[in-house]
């Protein structure tokens, strides 16, 4: 019976009624046009639904701080993460609110600001199920991933050295239940989310084995042409990580303050994530206010 109720738990907090939904931050009262930003609001502790309705996590805070500092409303549209890229190329967006993984690949069609977080690929394992000590363990067993992600890609591109099956998702929530209903083996998502489902649902659901040499940037994309809006989010970025402000979100959501050499702490050179696609090496020489 408690398992049920934990996974019925994890359900409910993970999945809501956040899509759709559209929350508006930063300097409402400003009386400028809002920005517009999509967001995967399944995706706790970065976006995940909250009691009173709305939409809450790391993502919210962070992007709230960044329209205050550009003086400019920002709205928050969740939406589910396979369309958001999509959404952005075809106008709907400014940018996107969501954390999202720099790869060559995105790299290539996409321009992104440095990044405010590092993310690591990390399976989750139902409890009392054997650790995962290397990838030959997952062979022959069915992974469960979110749509359009990079760990989607990770297991497609193994999936025949592995003997792999593919079960992919909508959502996050999704892909977490069938680890605890027993129709996946693991779940491949992002440490933070991993880590934060684990945290709420040790009683069903563990946090295990960290893909080694997968630690990304997590940043904000811009359509290619947006050259004036990557450098000014990176400002801002910068800014506050300079502040501290940063690195308080993600104690405050992730459970401990960020280390000396993490990305909420880094500012890093140029504008973009270095080594990638896009990357210019022009100094930022921005003031902070």
């Amino acid at each position: 019976m408690r398992s049920w109720f934990a996974a019925f738990a994890l359900g409910i907090a993970l999945t809501g009624p956040a899509l759709a939904q559209t929350v508006t931050v930063g300097a409402t009262g400003s009386g400028q046009p809002p920005l517009k930003c999509g967001v995967d609001g399944t995706f706790a502790p970065h976006a995940f639904p909250s009691l009173s309705g709305g939409v809450q996590g790391f993502q919210i805070d962070l992007f709230d701080a960044i329209g205050k500092k550009l003086n400019r409303p920002v709205e928050i549209t969740s939406a589910s993460f396979s369309g958001l890229i999509p959404a952005l190329n075809a106008g709907r967006y400014d940018f996107l609110c969501a954390p999202t993984t720099v790869t060559k690949e995105r790299a290539e069609n996409l321009l992104f600001s440095e990044g405010y977080l590092w993310t690591e690929l990390q399976f989750g394992i139902k409890k009392g199920t054997p650790p995962i000590k290397s990838d030959e363990d997952l062979r022959g067993k069915p992974i469960s991933v979110n749509k359009g992600t990079p760990y989607e890609s990770w297991v497609r591109a193994n999936q025949e050295r592995l003997n792999l099956t593919l079960l992919a998702f909508d959502s996050q929530a999704d892909a977490a239940q069938a680890v605890i209903q027993g129709r996946a083996y693991a779940n491949l998502s992002g440490n933070t989310v991993i880590k934060y489902s684990a945290t709420r649902n040790p009683a069903v659901y563990v946090a295990d084995y960290v893909l080694p040499g997968t630690r990304f940037h997590w940043a904000t994309p811009f359509r290619k042409d947006d050259v004036a809006g990557r450098t000014k989010m990176e400002q801002i970025i910068e800014c506050l990580k300079k502040d501290g402000t940063v690195a308080k979100l993600s104690e405050k959501w992730f459970g401990a303050p960020p280390k000396a050499d993490d990305a909420e702490r880094v500012v890093f050179p140029g504008f973009g994530p270095p080594e990638m696609p896009g990357y210019d090496a022009t100094p930022n020489t921005a003031a902070c206010s």
